[in-house]
């Protein structure tokens, strides 16, 4: 049937254009009571005290929960779990703030009115001491992470001084990126429900397994106690990742309540206690000869962090295996401030490495006076850099000419505010986007049903990313059966287990188990066809039939043909099934496992006021097998949209002097709007990585940023002549930059 790579609808696009598909807010319970979350104001010291009478005399109020009467956890609410698996939550055991917006209390009443107005009438009295807020100030303390995802903290090859000693054309800069928060349309929501010892969370999480091992050892329970369900997700981007402090007092108010108890986060609150990228500095000196031959690189990158627990912005790890240069070194350090957890958010370390990097290479062109794409062809590395491992696979020299073809490269000038129409300038600009290939362990189940449909399960998750649909489509092919006809489930931690939707990492994961799970039962399917006297195909071999639309049929004659459900019926009418639980070999043992692409933006500035505006983005990518090519291009248009943001308007302003960031909501932490977006010319290459897994497919959710924000910021400074590294790129910098020129 050959359904993989075709442009299949979504199969839940119904479900959620009329409202049917439930999110984790919107599930009901009997005698359901709502849960409002109190955060703190002060950034750093302890209460003091908390005055409750008002609010627990209030109408309806069923719990005010605070450190003075929450329900006590092993270990001091510390899960046995290394972060990010298990997070350093705030879950009322102690007095302790440590952040502006770290929760401090959970109000529950009957209605959510009722627990929104007791909320208010709380009464807390801070004990306030000193905060570290200013990242600049603070960088002097800063700490070398260890191993931060299980990578090296920093590395070095070659003779980075005399690398950089070496070049004729030294570049020295520093570019930052601020702290930017995820802003999914669907806030973090938990609503709990406990049956006696067993525990069942309808959460907005991007791991449901993940999440139920989390709360199970949060709590001290068997893992088996514990349920999450989560069939849609109304937008993650990282932050849904872990399993965060509110789903846990969800859970402890439903324990004390004796009531299904249900918290959704109101957006000021998306700002602290659940994650955010944090802010970069990142050192970047590269050097080359005068022919583009790069001779030396070094990225130091400091990141911000929080004073509970370290967590990495991995920067450097871009820039470990891009380009062809024979003495590099990378480090990473981490500063500590007064801010909640940050945690991956979209192409972590990779997005924001790449702007530097990017840029960096976009000026040593420059300083050359060489065309970008012949500097980064002239570096290309045929293996890893880093390790000497030949990629699994690699395209990105097709898609750099792709790229430029379509984009009309060649007809960029070589001179800064030298194209315009008007009173407005034309820039040109590219940048090399790269992600690695993850996979982890997964399994599924395959049933054929006695009714002719099939079911196929894993406990993997659909964060808007289309894995109902191609997950389908992967089943339908290694059964042979329409996808009309298939059901795939998922979202539910009863299901075969599966990774966490990050790390772009579910369809090389999930789709092998479903295609191996396909076809054992399949298998299974076609052997008792051949061996039931009263089948039409009764006789013939494995190799003489195929299995096409449910029917199992005759190669020879397609006359012969015997449908799923007849087969089952004749067998006594009960389903099959079969299960498969796959997992890496030792691929990564043998090759660099990496997917890449290229980015190029037109942007228009006015030469008067500076205003940006992106015009066009045209970019080519090679990440392997694609699933679905309609799926698969929305997924690369939200990368792009998000770079855009990025490099344009994204960033969570924070009060030094109070720890609060001032625009905690959608009207003034700006993002991208469709007025904001031109044109978006995406082209996926026909690639196939062989190593990778048995289909050959690769995750894209990540690559889309990636070099987006690096591109657009060469674009502009071939537009005006200023280069901007401090991102968002904003009128105010251009108009500065213009002055000091």
């Amino acid at each position: 049937m050959n359904m993989i790579g075709q442009p299949l609808d979504r199969t839940d696009g119904l479900l959620k254009v009329t409202g049917e598909a439930r999110y984790a807010a919107e599930f009901p319970a009997a005698r359901l009571a709502h849960a409002v979350l109190v955060t703190s104001t002060f950034a750093s010291g302890s209460i003091a005290s908390i005055d409750t009478a008002r609010a627990q005399s209030l109408p309806g109020v069923l719990l005010v929960m605070t450190y003075q009467n929450a329900m006590r956890l092993p270990n001091g609410g510390r899960p046995a779990l290394a972060p990010p698996a298990g997070r350093h939550l705030t879950l009322l055991q102690d007095n302790q703030v440590h952040y502006s917006n770290e929760p401090v209390a959970v109000v529950v009443a009957e209605t959510l009115e009722q627990a929104t107005d007791a909320a208010r009438q709380l009464r807390i009295t801070w004990q306030g001491a000193p905060a570290t807020l200013d990242f600049t100030l603070a960088r002097g303390s800063a700490h070398a992470p260890d191993r931060p995802q299980g990578r090296q903290t920093d590395t070095q090859r070659g003779d980075i001084e005399a690398g950089l000693a070496s070049g004729t054309t030294p570049i020295d800069a520093v570019y930052t990126t601020p702290i930017e928060h995820h802003n999914p349309m669907e806030p973090h929501a938990t609503l709990a429900i406990w049956d006696g010892p067993r525990l069942t969370l309808y959460d907005s999480t991007q791991g449901v397994s993940g999440a139920k091992n989390a709360v199970s050892k949060t709590f001290g329970i068997p893992a088996d106690d514990v349920h999450v369900i989560s069939p849609f997700i109304g937008g993650g981007f990282g932050c849904k990742g872990s399993s965060w402090s509110h789903v846990a007092l969800c859970a402890m108010a439903a324990k004390q309540t004796g009531r299904p108890v249900r918290l959704a986060l109101e957006r000021p609150q998306m700002f602290g206690p659940v994650g955010a990228r944090p802010r970069t500095e990142q050192h970047f000196a590269i050097a080359a000869r005068a022919d583009g031959t790069l001779t030396g690189m070094r990225h130091d990158t400091f990141a911000s962090t929080s004073m509970i627990e370290d967590w990495t912005e991995t920067c450097a790890m871009v820039t470990r295996m891009l380009y062809a240069v024979p003495n590099q070194a990378t480090t990473h350090r981490l500063v500590p401030l007064n801010v909640g957890t940050p945690t991956f958010t979209r192409a972590p370390g990779e997005a924001t490495g790449s702007f530097a990097q990017e840029s960096a290479m976009d000026e040593l062109a420059w300083a050359l006076k060489m065309d970008p794409i012949a500097l980064r062809l002239k570096n290309y590395a045929q293996v890893d850099p880093q390790d000497g491992k030949p990629w699994s696979s690699k395209s990105l020299r097709e898609c750099y000419r792709v790229g430029a073809e379509k984009f009309g490269w060649s007809r960029r000038t070589a001179t800064p505010r030298s194209m315009r129409s008007g009173n407005t300038l034309i820039g040109l600009g590219m940048a090399t986007a790269t992600y690695p290939a993850n996979r982890s362990p997964a399994a599924a189940i395959a049933r054929i049903l006695p009714d002719g449909t099939a079911m196929v399960a894993s406990g993997t998750q659909d964060i808007g990313t289309g894995t109902y649909t191609v997950m389908t489509q992967v089943a339908a092919d290694a059964l042979g059966f329409s996808p009309d006809n298939i059901r795939f489930a998922l979202g539910d931690s009863t299901l075969p287990p599966a990774p966490g939707s990050g790390g772009s990492q579910s369809v090389a994961s999930v789709a092998p188990a479903v295609r191996d799970a396909a076809t054992q039962v399949r298998n299974r399917l076609v052997a008792m066809a051949l061996a039931d006297p009263d089948s039409p195909v009764h006789g013939a071999t494995f190799e003489e039939v195929t299995v096409a639309n449910g029917w199992v049929v005759s190669v020879k004659d397609a006359s012969r043909r015997d449908p799923a459900g007849a087969i089952l019926a004749r067998a006594g009418g009960q389903p099959i099934e079969a299960q498969s639980s796959v997992k890496p070999g030792d691929e990564r043992q043998h090759y660099s496992l990496h997917s890449f692409g290229s980015v190029f933006a037109q942007v228009h500035v006015d030469a008067d006021l500076g205003t940006i505006r992106v015009a066009r983005v045209v970019a080519v990518y090679g990440v392997g097998r694609i699933l679905n090519e309609k799926t698969a291009r929305s997924q690369m248009m939200g990368g792009i949209v998000w770079g855009i943001g990025a490099a344009l308007e994204e960033e969570t302003q924070l009060d030094t002097r109070y720890g609060r960031f001032v625009n905690a909501n959608l009207a003034e932490y700006h993002v991208p709007v469709n007025a904001d977006i031109g044109t978006l010319d995406i082209t996926l290459l026909d690639e196939a990585d062989p190593h990778i897994n048995s289909i050959g497919s690769k995750g894209i959710g990540e690559i889309g940023i990636t070099g987006v924000a690096a591109a657009i910021a060469n674009a502009v400074y071939h537009a005006t002549g200023v280069r901007v590294r401090d991102l968002p790129i904003t009128l105010d910098k251009i108009m500065a930059g213009s002055t000091s020129a």
